[in-house]
């Protein structure tokens, strides 16, 4: 018997541009949302944001697709992805380091 369900992939993406200070964590954790994916958006010493994301092949590329283009006031140079391991029990999406 096939299986309907699609396998759930994780993957890191870093973003790299003007994306800390314009509100790029608020609208990547709102898009996550959207998609239906898991993992996490934080900001980074070196500048970029860090989103770990899991879900369908689908759902990354939507949320791929998303963070190229960023919120109003953002400018992203680049997207940076790879392959990470999946985190058993993550099934939420949340916002790390925020105050």
């Amino acid at each position: 018997m096939i299986s309907a369900e699609k396998p759930i992939e994780a993957r890191r993406l870093v973003v790299r541009g003007r994306v800390q200070g314009v509100g790029f964590r608020w609208f990547v954790e709102r898009e996550a949302h959207i998609l239906g994916i898991a993992g996490w958006v934080r900001n980074n010493a070196d500048g970029s944001v860090e989103v770990h994301a899991q879900g369908t092949r689908d759902q990354i590329a939507g949320l791929r697709s998303r963070l190229r283009e960023g919120p109003r006031a953002a400018r992203v140079d680049a997207v940076e992805e790879s392959e990470v391991r999946l985190t058993s029990g993550l099934s939420s999406f949340r916002i790390e380091g925020a105050w």
